[in-house]
């Protein structure tokens, strides 16, 4: 045990008690085997799969060696996605609770610049963003990069099959030669070979096949012959397990809407995710299941990339994924970090060549099981505990998180255990609070003021009330 706890390593004393407070006591195998080479300053190559800890272990690295009193640019992060861009911002910020005054910025396209560059102005410590801006930004020379000590590529594979081979190399570029550079990925084709010889220095290579056992996971498989027998497998699925958090995984967009609405019809609490949802369609909806305010997201493998998805309690495969590949990565998001995972996966008659793909892939013979009872309908389903309040301000309007904590638990207010997940967008805000104290909350945010101002407050629904 003494071997893998974090208090085994040449950590700062305030990064070592805040990962207690955190409960982050024992590392995992890729934190193990690569934070020893991260903190000792060496280029690493850390192959592992979503869920295995890898944005703690380059974040624990970069934060060890960060001097908070200098205030430039020592640490780049480039991500694929907004998304993920976030959610290692997040990370981060979480991992130095016991720094003060560290700056963090988050640099994406798909919004304005000119707040990006004012917040520039200001200096940071930390840059964690996509590609496209980051270049954008040092064309335009509202960015430095003379100083980072530090380069992180995470989930390398995805930003090379987006096609930003070049932006990253002109990036690197404009960094010192005299640099740590990690590199983080999930596979490692020959493009990652490629890039890592020519912006890294003798890396060591780091490769952990998996943080799932088969214990971790419990995997169900469930024979359906048509389109209503299969809606009505989801729900009695739902109903048997009762999962709080679910992913429902389809194959097409039209899949997605359909499912979605035929699970709020029947009391479900259920969002749709794919490609054709609006920024801020797509905004609401990773906010509302990230937050726990809704409990089920019916999405596209495409639409579901770089989420933000801590301790899934469940996976459903409306259909067969048309990759054995996929069908374990779709499942390998749940059963995460020593939790028990449930996968459930429906199949036809039309689909026995994916089946058996997917058999001879998992070594394993696959047998359809029956299907719940109908009797389990008779139970309400379950329902969210948290519910999404949104506020008509965000960053632009200077609201800060602080700023929505305090209002809600003044004077009269709500306890701050109440409170979930804060998420503030430009021109707007999302707070979860628990369903039970909804309407003290939204009338302390409705009343009250936040920076001085009384902004339009609106609580978000997505079951038939």
């Amino acid at each position: 045990m003494s071997q893998t706890a974090f208090s085994t390593l040449k950590l700062h004393p305030d990064l070592l008690h805040n990962l207690t407070s955190l409960d982050y006591r024992l590392m995992t195998p890729i934190q193990a085997e690569s934070l020893p080479h991260i903190l000792a300053g060496k280029d690493v190559i850390a192959q592992g799969k979503t869920g295995s800890g890898k944005t703690a272990a380059f974040g624990l690295g970069l934060l060890n060696k960060l001097d908070v009193q200098a205030l430039e640019v020592q640490s780049l992060v480039l991500c694929p996605t907004r998304e993920l861009a976030d959610q290692v911002t997040r990370e981060i910020r979480r991992l130095a609770r016991t720094i003060p005054n560290i700056k963090i910025l988050t640099l994406c396209g798909g919004v304005s610049i000119r707040p990006q560059k004012d917040s520039l102005r200001y200096g940071a410590h930390i840059i964690v963003g996509t590609p496209g801006r980051i270049e954008d930004h040092l064309n335009r020379e509202t960015l430095s990069l003379d100083r980072v000590n530090t380069v992180v590529l995470d989930e390398a594979d995805r930003m090379l099959d987006m096609g930003f081979k070049d932006a990253i190399n002109a990036i690197v570029d404009q960094t010192p030669r005299k640099r740590q550079t990690l590199l983080l990925s999930a596979t490692f084709p020959d493009q990652i070979k490629s890039i890592s010889k020519r912006i890294m220095n003798n890396p060591v290579m780091v490769q952990v096949e998996s943080t799932h056992d088969s214990d971790s996971i419990e995997q169900h498989f469930y024979k359906v012959d048509s389109l209503e027998q299969r809606m009505s497998a989801v729900r009695l699925l739902l109903q048997q397990h009762r999962p709080e958090s679910t992913v429902i995984f389809c194959n097409t967009k039209i899949e997605t809407t359909d499912l979605a609405e035929d699970l709020v019809n029947h009391g479900f609490s259920a969002l749709a995710l794919n490609g054709d949802l609006e920024q801020r369609d797509r905004d609401q909806t990773l906010v509302r299941f990230a937050n726990k305010s809704t409990s089920i997201l019916v999405a596209t493998d495409v639409a579901a990339r770089g989420l933000d998805i801590d301790s899934l309690d469940a996976v459903i495969n409306y259909h067969i994924a048309h990759d054995p590949e996929i069908h374990v990565h779709r499942i390998g998001r749940t059963g995460r970090a020593g939790s028990k995972g449930i996968a459930c996966s429906l199949f036809s008659d039309k689909e026995e060549l994916k089946m058996t793909m997917l058999g001879d892939y998992l070594e394993q013979k696959i047998e359809g099981e029956p299907l719940p009872p109908q009797s389990v309908l008779e139970a309400p389903a379950i329902k969210p505990k948290m519910a999404t309040l949104q506020i008509g301000g965000g960053k632009k309007q200077k609201v800060r998180p602080g700023d929505i904590l305090g209002a809600l638990t003044g004077e009269n207010g709500i306890a701050g255990k109440q409170v979930g997940k804060i998420h503030i967008f430009d021109n707007w805000a999302y707070v979860a609070v628990s369903r039970d104290v909804v309407k003290v909350a939204l009338k302390k945010l409705t009343d009250g003021k936040l920076k001085g101002r009384t902004f339009r407050v609106r609580m978000m629904w997505d079951w038939p009330t």
